[in-house]
């Protein structure tokens, strides 16, 4: 089936099997890796992007369920050689070690904030909490959220 997807403001399109997986139509037909293979059971969100503004873990959609529609991979959140504030934020708080997480636990960030800008601690914790960390312990992601958002 042919397939195009406008992913960071550029048209993707390629002739797909129906079963692809949006993460692997991203990774592979748009060679851009920063949206990262965990599980391939939504259990890990290392694979959210936005689709159509909506935070999605790439991993349980197949690509013709996108096709035509707007994604933004964790590529697309930065303006040019300036960082997106969830970007520059997690730098600072240093909210990654390994950075496996870090492209999907960011793209969940920034939907988080989009929809509760004044979020407090507890609500960051829960709207994360579809976004498993192996090596932080979540102290310095939720600080980083928080220093982009409203509420402290």
């Amino acid at each position: 089936m042919q397939v195009t997807i406008n992913i960071n403001g550029q048209s993707v399109s390629h002739d797909v099997e129906p079963r692809t997986l949006l993460v692997h139509f991203i990774r592979e037909q748009a060679a851009l890796t920063g949206t990262n293979i965990g599980c391939d059971s939504s259990s890990c969100g290392a694979c959210t992007i936005h689709l159509n503004g909506e935070a999605v873990k790439s991993c349980t959609m197949l690509a013709v369920q996108a096709d035509g529609q707007e994604v933004t991979t964790i590529e697309g959140l930065a303006d040019g050689d300036s960082l997106h504030p969830m970007q520059q934020a997690f730098h600072e708080c240093h909210a990654l070690q390994c950075g496996y997480c870090t492209p999907g636990m960011v793209m969940a960030a920034v939907s988080l904030l989009d929809e509760k800008p004044d979020a407090t601690e507890a609500e960051v914790r829960e709207g994360l909490e579809g976004n498993l960390c192996r090596c932080t312990g979540y102290h310095n992601i939720v600080k980083a959220v928080l220093q982009v958002g409203g509420a402290k």
